[in-house]
């Protein structure tokens, strides 16, 4: 990469550490980018997982408070994710970057809808006897663990899928929600990275400018994000997930 090549990668990252920290899909940033300036696909992929979940990690912290309370339900719905994400991360390896790409954009929509309905979805579960819950129930395990899964083949808007399920099933504040949705985002892209670093390339420039470009954007997502009213969290997750329909699909 040449000095503005590198420019735009680090920009690239100052901007899905922000958005991956408010909603997700921060890789539809950083991705094309480093495909842009000339990285092979998968070495772009694996290098943009390693790069990203210093993000993650600054990202939830910068969530603690709403993270307060949450330790039982973050240890298994981490172990959870750790869980997705290995198997996430093999699948890649092994599976052509073709095989998921039918299903991402209707997983991606199915979340929005989620997102969208989830209110009046979760009133007519309730009248029926069956509500969101505080606990960690079979389900959102199950359903944490598919998401994992996800983020560790591929990563884009897995924070707009989490937030689906936690909007149906978890009886929580939204921000409290996307604090939980920060730290299980974190730790997929954590163990993704691990395992890519010991079994795959990784362009260790790319992967560093977009570490050092993320944590700087987690910082800003977190000051934006947690002001954000439940309604306008609610509409940017909209927004950044059909963005990124559009952009898989184009």
């Amino acid at each position: 990469m040449n000095a503005w090549q590198a420019a735009l990668v680090f920009v690239a990252g100052i901007g899905a550490g922000t958005i991956n920290t408010v909603v997700g899909s921060g890789t539809l940033i950083t991705f094309p980018v480093m495909i842009g300036v000339g990285i092979p696909p998968v070495t772009a992929n694996v290098s943009n997982s390693v790069g990203l979940f210093p993000g993650s990690l600054v990202g939830a912290w910068g969530y603690r408070r709403e993270l307060e309370g949450q330790r039982q339900r973050g240890t298994w719905l981490g172990i959870a994710s750790i869980i997705g994400a290995v198997l996430g991360a093999l699948l890649l390896l092994h599976l052509p970057a073709s095989a998921f790409q039918a299903i991402v954009p209707a997983l991606i929509i199915l979340a929005l809808l989620l997102v969208v309905f989830g209110k009046r979805l979760t009133a007519r579960l309730t009248a029926t006897g069956h509500e969101p819950s505080a606990r960690t129930t079979p389900l959102l395990f199950g359903l944490t663990l598919a998401s994992g899964i996800y983020g560790g083949y591929f990563g884009a808007a897995q924070g707009v899928i989490l937030m689906g399920i936690f909007g149906i099933l978890l009886a929580e504040p939204l921000q409290r929600q996307n604090g939980l949705k920060n730290l299980l985002a974190g730790l997929v892209n954590l163990v993704a990275a691990i395992v890519f670093t010991i079994t795959a390339h990784v362009d260790w420039g790319a992967a560093g400018l977009v570490a050092l470009g993320a944590m700087i954007g987690a910082i800003i997502g977190a000051r934006v994000g947690r002001r954000l009213s439940p309604a306008a969290l609610r509409a940017v997750i909209v927004v950044v997930g059909l963005a990124a329909v559009v952009k898989l699909l184009t």
